[in-house]
């Protein structure tokens, strides 16, 4: 399947129309039906933490969805371009991992992070001066027809 990319403004309006959008492409790329609704509210988290981070320190800028499949993987990757000394857009910093493990930290963000951690198949979470990316997988059945 070739890469799906999407960019919207940091709108909370927009996130459902990233989540229809993601799950078209995530059952056109055989990800199993079951699974459908755990991609589309892992999504939903992940691209409302980013516009959270975008309204509070970068409104104008855009929030970036990257869709593809490969290897019997469907893997989406919503990017955040928060930059200075909130480039964490609110994730836990290893001084707050155990309020965040015993869901003691302050905001959704971190529940958001728990929610997707518990709905993707497999998650990876990178925070770099230009934002955070978190990227997450399912597994897809059948050939991708994209």
């Amino acid at each position: 399947m070739s890469t799906v990319e999407l960019s919207f403004s940091a709108l909370p309006v927009h996130v459902r129309t990233a989540r229809l959008i993601v799950t078209a492409v995530a059952r056109r790329s055989g990800v199993a039906e079951p699974l459908l609704d755990e991609v589309r509210l892992a999504v939903g988290e992940a691209c409302s933490r980013a516009v959270e981070a975008h309204r509070r320190h970068c409104p104008d800028e855009p929030v970036r969805l990257e869709l593809s499949g490969a290897d019997r993987r469907f893997e989406v990757t919503v990017s955040d371009t928060v930059p200075g000394e909130d480039a964490t857009g609110g994730l836990p910093t290893p001084l707050d991992t155990e309020e965040f493990e015993y869901g003691l930290g302050e905001g959704t963000a971190e529940l958001g992070l728990a929610v997707i951690a518990g709905l993707a198949d497999d998650v990876e979470i990178a925070t770099t001066p230009k934002g955070v990316q978190i990227r997450m997988s399912w597994p897809a059945e059948a050939e991708a027809t994209i």
